[in-house]
């Protein structure tokens, strides 16, 4: 299906809501029966009609749909946040017993999860670098049951060979997911590439606007039931109607903004590496980027976000810089219209600094939909303003 008709008429059966241009938010949480058995047959499967919006609702309905479909999956579900997709995903595919692989240094919640959570139920968790198969396969155990990916994370961007992982976990009836946020489906589609289950943060580029969360999970239908019915309608952690309407008006513009951005970043990375305060550069469509192959191979392209390292081992000289850019704003995310930038040393204690660490130097910028020199110009000032 063509992308256009993806984001523009999948789902909106526009007669049904008097033609309106954009779907109503059917804000309800509840549906009336005229008909004892058709109430009778929403409970016994509350996807397949409308019962509760706990459960599904109009207006998210149009967004699974799209959602899906961006991914080539059979179906999707959309939550409130993104660590609650992934919560979800996983705790419904684990027992007591079982043990996971994943890669090292996930993203804060998940690593909460694996190292707080699940212990508590006799889970396990072995962490890899995953950039080869071998360290898969060295790590998979007799009990091993669920693999996570993130390709490419959001530091250092590490990826992983998502094909050959795929492959491998389902000789073993390993079950995969993978936090999809670098790149959404629209320059890389795991379940094309063998993965079960493809996780994006949709408060990233979905919404687009910094005004929203969402977590979306997109698999077969099977396995998006086997979710529902357990975790999903569980924990109550399904998006809202409101949220879900900001969600479809954000996916109009995706690949505008997309193009827009990958341009941006392109232009700033360049001028960055040229720049005599300037370590290096992280960034996987960059030829200097260690898998820089592997990326080309799997991801169509990089986005907006990179990571750079100044020629500086003083922690206050890293903080000068980013307190002095005007236009670049401090915060954690990315994915909407502002241009954004956070140290690695926020999280670290000025005592614990150490320069030796190239991580705790690191600096991780998004660009957002500014013009690319408004940024280099901000970054400029900023640049001239330490040693």
């Amino acid at each position: 299906m063509d992308i256009s008709q993806i984001l523009n008429e999948l789902g909106e059966d526009r007669e049904h809501y008097f033609n309106a241009v954009a779907p109503p938010i059917m804000q309800t949480s509840n549906f009336v029966f005229r008909k004892v058995a058709d109430l009778g047959k929403a409970f016994e499967d509350e996807m397949v009609g409308y019962l509760y919006s706990r459960g599904v609702n109009p207006t998210i309905d149009i967004l699974r749909k799209k959602l899906a479909a961006l991914d080539g999956a059979e179906d999707c579900l959309v939550f409130n946040n993104g660590a609650a997709a992934i919560f979800a995903g996983i705790f419904a595919n684990i027992k007591s017993g079982d043990h996971i692989v994943s890669v090292a240094k996930p993203y804060t919640w998940v690593q909460r999860m694996f190292d707080v959570i699940l212990p508590r139920f006799n889970v396990s968790v072995t962490y890899i670098d995953g950039e080869t198969l071998a360290s898969w396969q060295n790590a998979t155990k007799a009990n091993t049951t669920f693999y996570y990916l993130e390709s490419p994370n959001s530091w250092n961007y590490a990826i992983q060979p998502i094909e050959e992982v795929a492959a491998y976990a389902k000789s073993k009836n390993i079950i995969t997911l993978l936090d999809n946020t670098y790149c959404t489906p629209l320059y890389q589609k795991p379940i094309e590439m063998g993965i079960d289950m493809a996780m994006q943060t949709a408060t990233k580029y979905i919404g687009g606007h910094s005004d929203t969360l969402g977590g979306v999970l997109c698999g077969s239908h099977a396995m998006m039931k086997k979710i529902f019915d357990s975790e999903y309608l569980n924990i109550g952690s399904g998006i809202q109607p409101f949220n879900a309407w900001l969600m479809i008006r954000g996916l109009r513009t995706l690949t505008t903004r997309i193009e827009r951005i990958t341009q941006t970043t392109e232009e700033v990375v360049r001028y960055m590496k040229q720049h005599p305060k300037v370590e290096s550069i992280l960034f996987p469509f960059d030829e200097s980027f260690p898998q820089y192959a592997l990326a080309k191979k799997q991801m169509k392209g990089a986005c907006g976000l990179f990571t750079f390292v100044l020629k500086t081992r003083k922690r206050e000289e890293i903080v000068k810089f980013c307190e002095s850019l005007q236009h670049i704003m401090m915060a954690v995310s990315w994915g909407g219209h502002e241009s954004l930038i956070i140290p690695k040393c926020a999280g670290i204690k000025p005592a614990d600094f150490n320069p030796d660490v190239v991580e705790q130097r690191y600096i991780r910028m998004y660009a957002g939909l500014e013009d690319a020199q408004y940024l280099i110009n901000d970054i400029e000032q900023a640049l001239s303003k330490i040693e």
